[in-house]
């Protein structure tokens, strides 16, 4: 069986699949991790996200509550290549596999990088109102003209100076594999002038993915790589510079290509 059939190798140190069902010893630590996730990020991480005053000391706390609390889950983050991330402003994309993709990438990312989500998480109980404290940009994929509007907010946020953080594909499936980029984020930096730094997470599909609702442990991983510059502020330029960042990203996430086309052409 290949790869890509058999769902992608484990990173070393990373649990294999379970074939027949949970041990004791998966689920006292499942139901450990669940524990202690909820007391530093759910409790004491949003705690502090709710009430520090300024934006730069929220995310502060943000990325310290998912530091401590991977790392006393014995999951404890791994970055790479944090000297790909230009000094000025500029996209990182990066792929995605697991609801905590979000925590895990501003873990690893500056606090200076604001996070682009789509506007249905504004509205999670609990969830919502700290994502807002912490300044995260929603944008309405539903609508074409308010999400028009939105990306040209975007795209003068990022000439005044900012980064973004996105998730090029825009969400994500239980399957393994990595999904097409949407051009929204890449439309931006062409248009803004700005590089893309793709980025690639690792393992968190493993540590809670893949359709299940328990946390299992996992190597986690972040890695950086080089800026790519846009070509131009063209249609052509923006998928091209899609296309690159998004080949980086399938060489190296250890997942296969999901995209409809290789689908089709792999049947």
């Amino acid at each position: 069986m290949s790869e890509a059939a058999a769902g992608p190798a484990p990173l070393p140190g990373e649990k294999p699949a379970e074939k027949h069902g949970p041990s004791l010893l998966a689920l006292a630590y499942a139901l450990y991790a669940a524990a202690v996730l909820a007391v530093i990020v759910f409790v004491a991480g949003a705690l502090l996200v709710m009430t520090l005053p300024t934006q730069a000391a929220r995310r502060r706390a943000g990325r310290w509550s998912v530091l401590a609390s991977m790392a006393a889950i014995a999951a404890p983050l791994h970055v790479r290549g944090r000297e790909h991330l230009p000094p000025g402003p500029c996209l990182v994309v990066s792929n995605h596999a697991s609801y905590v993709d979000g925590p895990v990438l501003a873990a690893a990312l500056p606090e200076r990088f604001t996070f682009v989500v789509q506007d249905g998480a504004e509205r999670w109980p609990y969830v919502g109102p700290a994502i807002r404290r912490m300044g995260v940009a929603f944008v309405n994929r539903r609508s074409a003209r308010e999400g028009a509007r939105q990306t040209r907010a975007l795209i003068r946020r990022v000439q005044q100076g900012e980064s973004l953080a996105v998730f090029a594909e825009g969400t994500f499936e239980n399957a393994p594999g990595l999904l097409p980029f949407r051009n929204g984020a890449f439309m931006i930096a062409a248009h803004a002038g700005v590089p893309v730094v793709p980025a690639v997470i690792r393992g968190t599909r493993t540590l809670f993915g893949g359709g299940r609702l328990r946390l299992r442990r996992s190597r986690v991983e972040v890695e950086f790589f080089p800026a790519l510059a846009p070509g131009g502020e063209h249609r052509e330029a923006v998928v091209a510079l899609r296309d690159a960042a998004r080949a980086v990203v399938l060489a190296h996430c250890g997942e296969p290509d999901a995209s409809p086309a290789r689908k089709t052409a792999g049947a």
